[in-house]
């Protein structure tokens, strides 16, 4: 503590620069490892594991297809309507917290959160979801929301005014990712802090598995380079490398799995490469709303006031990313790198953190699968965020880890890791073609022609009570009846 406040105080002089940083030292070389320059003077540290195949399985069998017809409505009062016209809008697109299907095909959100949430529009045949409250059309029930009378409803309505529409049309084919899979690339994105050791546990079991595994460090974390200006560490600069990272080592199914703030990341990149990215994971990553930065943020302080406050700020990161504080979690944190960043890339990436275009929309607008997973004890996100972006995405599954935190991939990585794997060897059910069945005439025919060794073209055919009795009995044969 003494230390880091001389260092602080040290930092506040004129004889040193606070924008002198280098990145940490690795602790021991492992094979691996790379270091890609994005940028002129720009490197970033990759972990890049190619496992050796003794079987290449490619993929077989029926495909499953996901049609992706949606019309999102965004009106000038600051609702977001949505409606999910494709066939197959149902209980596999639309599910809630722990898998519990919900069969909607119509959501309806505020995007501003005021006062008087004005009345809900009346959908025929669907559900609406406004702010929380829940409207059911055929029981007329209302779930938590405010009584309101018809003529003020009609009000209401007729001051809603339609600001743009946003239609989307296509059919995603999604199948089962394997190990074996030559095809398929995993990439781990991690939040402001940490690094690319925090995904130890997950590397390790999907490259033993046979999966292809690619996990940068962010510019000023781990072992990347560390540029001493703060607009290195904006949201756009940032986002330009993982795009130079992905275009890299993209296969031609890729699946994303992000951290906190690295969710941003993988949702701009699905949203850049709808065809390239076969399906993507949320680990705590917050609800679809547009990032900006706090302007009442304890990271606004002076680098060097930071610098003083930093065994604080490492005892708080720890107090609300781990479910518990004992020596484990401490010895995770050491060992996996995690918030062992200088007080200059910690409040330049905070600062950093602006992204209008990122709202619910460029959300709802992903047609990826998505599987969002969320630690019960997390103090910085909390569960109805995740909850929001469940209702928002098109594909969504929301898993709640009871024993979780912020670091849930730390703390309970044996549950993270087979939720991700059975994701990854997800695949929606497709219902098999059903087989032409031969007509009673043509089946008799050829049953006469077998005996007889006639020509087919002069069998005469059967009469109408015969088919009429041919047919009742292949029904019976058919059913199993006797």
């Amino acid at each position: 503590m003494l230390t880091s406040f001389m260092e602080g105080l040290l930092c506040c002089l004129p004889s040193k620069s606070t924008n002198v940083v280098v990145p940490v030292e690795t602790s021991e070389p492992i094979d691996g490892f790379e270091f890609v320059e994005v940028k002129p003077g720009r490197v970033l540290r990759v972990r890049h594991l190619i496992p050796e195949r003794s079987v290449v399985e490619q993929p077989a069998g029926q495909v499953g297809y996901v049609s992706c017809k949606r019309r999102i409505s965004v009106f000038c009062n600051g609702q977001l309507f949505i409606e999910n016209l494709g066939d197959k809008a149902a209980a596999e697109l639309k599910t809630c917290q722990n898998g519990d299907t919900e069969p909607n095909s119509t959501v309806e959100v505020e995007l501003t959160h005021c006062g008087d949430a004005s009345p809900l529009d009346d959908v025929p045949g669907s559900d609406s979801v406004t702010a929380g409250k829940v409207v059911t059309s055929e029981t007329g029930a209302v779930a938590d929301a405010p009584a309101a009378s018809q003529p003020e409803t009609s009000q209401k309505r007729r001051r809603r005014k339609l600001k743009r529409t946003v239609v989307i049309d296509c059919q995603r084919k999604i199948s089962a990712c394997k190990g074996t899979h030559t095809d398929v690339a995993l990439f781990f994105i991690h939040g402001v802090g940490g690094s690319l050791d925090i995904w130890k546990s997950q590397l390790d079991f999907f490259s033993r598995l046979g999966y292809e595994v690619i996990a940068p460090d962010l510019a000023g974390h781990g072992c990347s380079s560390a540029p001493p200006i703060p607009a290195a560490y904006t949201f756009y600069a940032l986002a330009e490398d993982m795009r130079l990272i992905f275009k890299r080592y993209a296969r031609k199914r890729n699946i994303l799995i992000g951290h906190s703030y690295g969710v941003s990341f993988c949702t701009f990149l699905a949203h850049e490469y709808p065809e390239q990215i076969h399906k993507m994971v949320m680990i705590n990553g917050g609800g679809p709303t547009a990032l900006e930065p706090s302007l009442f943020s304890v990271f606004n302080l002076p680098s060097c006031v930071l610098d003083c406050l930093s065994p604080l700020l490492s005892w708080s990161f720890l107090k609300a990313g781990f479910a518990h504080q004992g020596a484990k979690e401490k010895r995770l944190l050491k060992e996996n790198n995690a918030f062992n960043v200088s007080a200059f890339v910690l409040r330049a990436m905070m600062s950093g953190q602006y992204w209008p275009e990122g709202d619910e929309v460029y959300h709802a607008e992903i047609t990826v699968p998505v599987l969002l997973v969320h630690g019960i004890h997390d103090r910085f996100v909390p569960v109805e965020e995740d909850q929001r972006m469940a209702e928002i995405l098109l594909i969504g599954f929301l898993k709640v880890l009871e024993d979780g935190s912020h670091m849930v991939m730390m703390e309970c990585p044996e549950a993270v890791n087979t939720l991700l794997h059975e994701f990854f060897l997800w695949e929606p059910a497709t219902p098999p073609l059903p087989k032409p069945k031969a007509r009673p005439e043509t089946a008799k025919a050829q049953s006469d022609t077998s005996k007889t060794g006639a020509n087919p073209a002069k069998v005469r055919p059967a009469t109408a009570l015969q088919a009429s009795l041919k047919s009742e009995a292949q029904v019976k044969f058919d059913r199993g009846d006797k």
